[in-house]
């Protein structure tokens, strides 16, 4: 469903000053106003609500370069980086949502979401399910594609997620999550919004754990020039293509025969198809091997315009000698004993901006594995938080 969202500035700067304000109306298609619009800084604890004449008004830090995004659901949702609408008076009209639904090819079915909301949870959420839970979690509607081994997710409504540990409330509204069984692949995106629960010394250290290391962590260190200073090691990953992965007319053939498979049911497998097969699932079509290591943050970022840029045509391995944060006699201290934890990013062929607060421009585009990919939902962090709050 192709959506179509409107933004009409009035350019009337409403004063100068040192700290960033957002201001204006949000209406809908008629000219009237819309009450309740969650109105947020995307990944932050940042946001206001729209008043009843739709009205709002959103104070910011003086540095910012979060999507703003304006939410309400049955309507469709609307977002721009806030650098183009600083210190500026907005009119912003929300499109009603379609109440039916382009016809579309694979249904969103209750079997699908009964077959697959576990590995979703597990995808999605993470694996502490008892304290990190989706209360609203059969709004969600779930598409599975036979054919090509594919899991779509929507999340019509806005979730309302309950982090325990980290002490949040996750107000997260879910574009897209997509899952290829074949190529053992899961993305999803979507924007957030925080407004803490709890603060104990207890969820303190929780969130420290979860901060140390992670990406958010790493390209903060990257945008502050002391990646080594934080503890991260960078090497450059170089892919080889691996002998033993079928060619693409191996792959070809192999999908030939699974059509015939499906047409005419009983066949025998040839030994060659066999061979294809077992090659699929147990060789990777790369190689990989380290070819520099310990990268100075100069080979895979530039700065332009007084911004920063990853900017590499390498795969990069991130090491990270971890010491966990315990507590102890109601100080923060860190173990003696350190865990290194390896992940791996993709920003091959792509340019990403990295921001002060650890996000980058478009960060469902950016491949990660590895550690890296254990920071789901149970360990999520707003962007505005910052070591020790």
């Amino acid at each position: 469903m192709k959506k179509t969202l409107l933004l009409l500035m009035i350019i009337l700067p409403f004063y100068l000053s040192i700290a960033q304000v957002i201001k204006g109306t949000v209406i809908n298609d008629a000219e009237k106003p819309i009450a309740n619009v969650n109105i947020y800084l995307d990944g932050t604890t940042t946001g206001t609500i729209s008043g009843s004449d739709g009205n709002f008004s959103l104070h910011l830090s003086s540095q910012n370069n979060n999507s703003l995004v304006f939410k309400k659901d049955d309507y469709e949702t609307f977002t721009i980086n806030t650098s183009e609408v600083l210190n500026k008076t907005l009119k912003v009209v929300l499109i009603k949502s379609k109440e039916i639904e382009e016809v579309v090819i694979i249904p969103f079915t209750e079997a699908a979401y009964k077959n697959y909301i576990n590995f979703f949870l597990d995808s999605f959420i993470g694996y502490d399910k008892e304290n990190v839970r989706i209360k609203n979690q059969r709004s969600l509607k779930f598409a599975y594609d036979k054919s090509n081994r594919t899991l779509k997710v929507r999340g019509p409504q806005t979730l309302i997620i309950e982090n325990k540990n980290l002490g949040y409330t996750i107000e997260y509204n879910l574009v897209e999550f997509s899952a290829n069984f074949d190529e053992n692949t899961t993305r999803f995106v979507g924007t957030s919004f925080f407004k803490e629960t709890k603060s104990s010394d207890k969820v303190k250290l929780n969130r420290m754990n979860a901060y140390d290391g992670s990406q958010v962590h790493f390209f903060r260190s990257v945008f502050a020039n002391k990646v080594a200073d934080e503890g991260f090691i960078v090497n450059q990953i170089t892919k080889f293509p691996n002998s033993k992965y079928p060619t693409e007319e191996e792959l070809q053939r192999l999908k030939d025969f699974a059509e015939m498979f499906k047409s005419k049911g009983t066949l025998n497998v040839p030994e060659d198809i066999l061979d294809i097969g077992t090659r699929k699932r147990n060789e990777q079509p790369y190689k990989i091997g380290i070819t520099k290591t310990q990268i100075p943050e100069t080979d895979y970022t530039r700065k332009t315009d007084n911004k920063l840029y990853l900017d590499y045509d390498h795969m990069m391995q991130i090491n990270f000698k971890k010491y966990f944060y315990e507590l102890k006699k109601g100080q923060f201290i860190k173990a003696k004993i350190p865990i290194v934890q390896t992940s791996f990013l993709h920003p091959e062929n792509d340019t990403f901006e990295i921001y002060t607060n650890g996000n980058t421009s478009n960060p469902g585009m950016l491949t990660n594995q590895g550690e890296f990919t254990k920071n789901k939902i149970e360990f999520l962090l707003p962007l505005d938080y910052e070591l020790g709050n």
